[in-house]
């Protein structure tokens, strides 16, 4: 089965690059098309097939892009990766990239995707949950530093609770699907759609959820990062990436079994086929595209919402307007 390479960058090659103030010429193959990186948010899982249906489909090719998918260990990894020139484009979470801007990186938004956040949390459906006042007494686990877990407070406030009325448990990324499938934790925050499919291909039980985004409190979700030099230098690739990336999401939503083979013929270390297949097709209704929009065009009130949420709650300082975290030049509404 023909697989996606997926090789690691030189360091000292970055340092030498960073070190003369921008990147080198984009690269090229045979075929002139540009050689072009993008690194995920996470190692891959459903809410990525639509960018390897669209390599498959030839939808980067038509743009003059050979692109390499690489596996993410984290949002606020690959955001730095980014603003390192370590990578071409990010497909990374937005609340993390606004804090990384408050700090100083050189990145911006593209274009969100997931407009409806899939903030949440999440717990076994025999534990009775149904509304947030039924967390009252649960154990939640959490990962301190990300901003599921520094807006928890506020969402539960919203919700009518005090931050005592949940007992948070601390856990690393990686351990809370383990913990909440083991019954060490009531319930665990995350992304339900990853997580959930996950949690029942191992456990047989079935998982539900409180989303953020219908209980008071939306946060934009994952979209493509870029570095301010690249959108400098080559305008024109971060167009064609862009048109590129909406074409895959467009179809791959009219198609999620072929996307999701696509997947499964391209990436490696990914979940079996019907994970996949439930991790996009819970993905899909995040798009939150208006009508005769293409994904990834997003109303500024989106944006001034969830810096405003990151403002109130989630210590974003000297926040600004939109335009520091967004350039909208680069979505096409058709």
């Amino acid at each position: 089965m023909r697989r996606l390479a997926f090789t690691a960058t030189t360091l000292l090659l970055l340092a030498s690059v960073a070190a003369c103030g921008g990147a080198e010429e984009q690269p090229t193959n045979a075929e002139g098309q540009k050689k072009v990186t993008l690194t995920l948010n996470w190692v891959p899982y459903g809410e990525h097939a639509p960018f390897y249906y669209g390599v498959q489909k030839g939808y980067y090719e038509a743009e003059g892009i050979e692109l390499e998918i690489k596996p993410g260990g984290g949002s606020g990894k690959t955001i730095q990766a980014v603003a390192q020139q370590q990578t071409d484009f990010g497909w990374a979470d937005t609340p993390p990239m606004l804090k990384a801007i408050a700090t100083g990186m050189k990145v911006k938004s593209v274009g969100v995707f997931l407009q409806k956040g899939p903030t949440s949390i999440e717990f076994l459906a025999d534990k009775g949950i149904s509304k947030p006042a039924d967390l009252k007494g649960k154990t939640v686990g959490g990962t301190p530093g990300d901003a599921i877990y520094a807006t928890f407070p506020a969402w539960l406030k919203a919700n009518g609770l005090a931050e005592s009325d949940v007992k948070v448990v601390n856990l690393d990324a990686a351990g809370k699907v383990a913990a909440l499938a083991e019954g060490r934790v009531d319930a665990i925050q995350g992304f339900f759609h990853d997580q959930a499919p996950t949690i029942e291909a191992k456990t047989g039980k079935k998982v539900d959820y409180l989303l953020y985004a219908d209980w008071g409190m939306n946060m934009l979700g994952t979209g493509i990062v870029a570095n301010e030099a690249t959108l400098s230098k080559d305008p024109e690739l971060v167009r064609a990436f862009v048109r590129a990336t909406q074409k895959s999401w467009a179809e791959a939503a009219k198609d999620i079994p072929g996307a999701t083979d696509a997947m499964v013929e391209l990436a490696e270390n990914e979940p079996a086929k019907e994970v996949l297949v439930k991790q996009l097709t819970l993905a899909v209704p995040l798009l939150d595209v208006a009508p005769g929009a293409a994904p990834g065009v997003n109303p500024p009130t989106k944006w001034t919402e969830t810096i405003d949420l990151m403002s109130r709650y989630a210590e974003l300082k000297d926040a600004g307007g939109p335009e520091k975290y967004w350039d909208s030049a680069y979505t096409s509404q058709g």
